[in-house]
């Protein structure tokens, strides 16, 4: 199903499914959780596939720009990223020294969005929340 969105997006925007890009959504529908740019091109290269490092940049681009794939910020440790399409919501916590990605869901938080919403007469479709700090194993190195 993944891989018919993402043909009709890049249909609509004049572009082709290429084998690298093909090899890139593959690859990223295989990996359930979160990923690094670099390490997804290095799974790409080791499994024999030609694609070069722009290459794969640039369709994982195309990949957020089209609503598959969300880019989760990690400041100056650089992007992680995750395949959202079949998953259900959810917002991240973010180690600032480790850089571990925690995810979560609170029911409270989503009715709260929806109030807000509703008071200023606006319709949400989407959002992200990353809460940063430090993680349990960081907080006990520190004491």
């Amino acid at each position: 199903m993944e891989r018919t969105l993402f043909m009709n997006f890049l249909a609509a925007r004049g572009l082709k499914l290429t084998k690298e890009r093909m090899a890139v959504l593959r690859q990223i529908f295989s990996i359930h959780g979160h990923f690094e740019p670099e390490r997804l091109y290095l799974n790409i290269r080791s499994s024999g596939i030609k694609a070069s490092r722009a290459s794969v940049y640039r369709t994982l681009n195309l990949l957020v720009e089209s609503g598959l794939v969300e880019r989760i910020s990690r400041s100056e440790k650089g992007n992680v990223y995750e395949h959202t399409y079949g998953h259900r919501h959810h917002d991240h916590m973010i180690c600032t020294t480790c850089g571990e990605v925690i995810e979560f869901f609170s029911e409270n938080l989503e009715e709260i969005q929806n109030v807000i919403c509703t008071r200023y007469h606006f319709t949400g479709t989407s959002h992200t929340l990353e809460i940063r700090g430090q993680c349990r194993t960081c907080k006990k190195r520190k004491k």
